[in-house]
């Protein structure tokens, strides 16, 4: 089984950006836990992050067309990417939005997903252990 973790904007920035919100963990730390994670659930996981809306798009083409199960992490495009959901909408595997704060505890432009709909579940609010428990639900699934 193939898991692909897909990062949008911002997220390679994880250790420096607002720590009090996003925690201490670097981007290069949260890509060595993917990776351990996926080796324990004996699944394989590729973790990829991008700032281009147009990247991110393709990714979910690619993941439709090959069967993946993806962890979608669209940062700031869940509020406002109709591409990106239209793209998310096309996986026929299951998939799991996630977010690292409590988007429901934060800025009210933050409440509104347009993935949760289209998405097999939602995990928020759990930092970077939110990762951990989307790929070993993913490997059950």
């Amino acid at each position: 089984m193939s898991v692909l973790v897909l990062n949008g904007p911002n997220l390679g920035r994880l250790g420096t950006r607002e720590p009090s919100i996003y925690g201490h963990t670097t981007y290069a730390d949260l890509l060595e836990l993917c990776e351990k994670t996926g080796r324990e659930c004996g699944v394989e996981v590729e973790v990829r992050q991008t700032d281009h809306e147009g990247e991110m798009v393709g990714w979910l083409h690619e993941a439709a067309d090959r069967g993946c199960r993806v962890v979608l992490n669209a940062a700031a495009w869940t509020h406002y990417s109709v591409a990106v959901r239209d793209a998310a909408s096309q996986l026929e595997q299951p998939w799991l939005e996630v977010h690292l704060s409590n988007v429901h505890r934060r800025e009210e432009f933050r409440h509104r997903s347009l993935l949760s709909d289209v998405a097999t579940g939602v995990v928020a609010g759990l930092g970077v252990r939110g990762y951990v428990l989307a790929l070993r639900w993913l490997a059950e699934a």
